[in-house]
């Protein structure tokens, strides 16, 4: 209710899936398997919870996103031209799969 607030939409979609994996899923009796099944709702829960924003268009091209205390913020680092490696063939580096085969 919290991650798509206001959204009818998403929160319909939710509904439906979490239904339809219970339905699925409500003749397991096992507890090793019903824990994993709620270890897995609760990092599901906690991604939405984390990552997920909400994001409208208030006029063309401009956005208004909402975003609440759980959402995570990572620092935006702004594109430096001059960071970019020349295409040469000294300055070209192995990738890294290249690297770990010749070890």
């Amino acid at each position: 209710m919290k991650i798509f607030s206001g959204d009818e939409r998403a929160l319909t979609a939710a509904r439906l899936k979490i239904n339809e994996e219970f339905n699925k899923n409500k003749h397991v009796k096992e507890e090793d398997a019903i824990k994993a099944m709620i270890k897995l709702a609760e990092d599901v829960e906690r991604e939405l919870r984390t990552q997920v924003i909400q994001a409208r268009e208030i006029k063309p091209g401009v956005f208004e996103a909402k975003v609440n205390e759980d959402t995570v913020m990572l620092d935006n680092v702004p594109f430096d031209e001059h960071a970019v490696i020349e295409n040469s063939p000294k300055s070209r580096r192995s990738c890294c799969q290249s690297e770990s085969k010749s070890k």
